[in-house]
């Protein structure tokens, strides 16, 4: 018998995406990703902050260089961000991120697809830094392995779309690196590992006290495991906006409001 559990008793949604769902695949075809979902384009980030740093940003975004290749951080200084996301277009960047900072510690992310949009606001928690995971591993610069996982909402969708599309998608094994984003009641898990292979010696017992030939010669077995790189930290959406970031005109396709809140069991990701 299968528990009952807060995910598999969620509220009915409509728009679940389904396997048939023909209207799904076809807008999959023309939207803002395809280009660089179907290796049209490589995935150029550009990485900035908001105009007062903290103390742990930097470490952060020394951190997210390492997990997103071809990732470039510049500087905001005085710059409009608008100012910033017209620059990155003229330089062929595919995205745009901007880590916030609030009271010395990074608390939100705001992710612009180039060169059409949409924005997305996420608010950023429990983050914890390479340097502060014991027994870190050191990733190499190899392309990672994206893993993302739940996200089955027409929204989902898309937010997995977008995550999606700052990666990659010619992954290369041989670095035994992998990125998750796993989703679980609308908050994002990041995490960064890369797979470790090791060969031990497996015994077999002794059989009526009497030592066996393959005990006295060890075979030898590869077991895998998986190292953590870091960062790690979770996240979840505000809002989900057309377009390249506006805050005067802008039309917003999803907003989180307090309201929305009604049931325990109610998830839109």
């Amino acid at each position: 018998m299968v528990p009952r559990t807060i995910e598999n008793t969620r509220e009915s949604d409509e728009t679940v995406c389904l396997p048939d769902d023909e209207e799904l695949f076809a807008g999959n075809d023309v939207d803002e990703f395809s280009a660089v979902l179907k290796n049209e384009r490589s995935p150029k980030i550009l990485i900035t902050t908001s105009r007062y740093n903290s103390t742990r940003g930097p470490a952060f975004i020394s951190d997210l260089i390492s997990v997103i290749p071809n990732a470039h951080y510049y500087k905001r200084g005085t710059y409009d961000l608008k100012k910033i996301v017209q620059y990155a277009n003229e330089k062929e960047f595919t995205s745009v991120i901007v880590v916030h900072t609030n009271r010395r510690e990074p608390d939100a992310l705001l992710v612009i697809g180039l060169p059409d949009g949409p924005t997305a606001h996420f608010k950023l928690s429990k983050l914890m830094l390479r340097k502060d995971i014991k027994n870190h591993g050191k990733p190499t610069s190899h392309k990672p392995e994206l893993v993302l996982t739940n996200f089955t909402t027409r929204l989902g969708h898309r937010v997995g779309r977008m995550i999606q599309s700052l990666f990659p998608q010619d992954p290369e094994f041989r670095g035994r690196r992998v990125v998750t984003f796993h989703n679980q009641r609308d908050f994002i898990f990041f995490r960064h590992h890369r797979y470790i292979f090791e060969t031990k010696e497996s015994k077999q017992k002794e059989s009526k006290g009497k030592i066996s030939k393959d005990e006295k010669n060890p075979q030898e077995r590869t077991i895998a495991r998986l190292q953590e790189c870091g960062p790690r930290f979770t996240l979840k959406l505000i809002s989900l906006q057309h377009g390249t970031f506006d805050t005067k005109g802008g039309e917003y396709e999803w907003v989180h409001k307090p309201e929305m809140d009604t049931s325990r069991r109610r998830f839109f990701l």
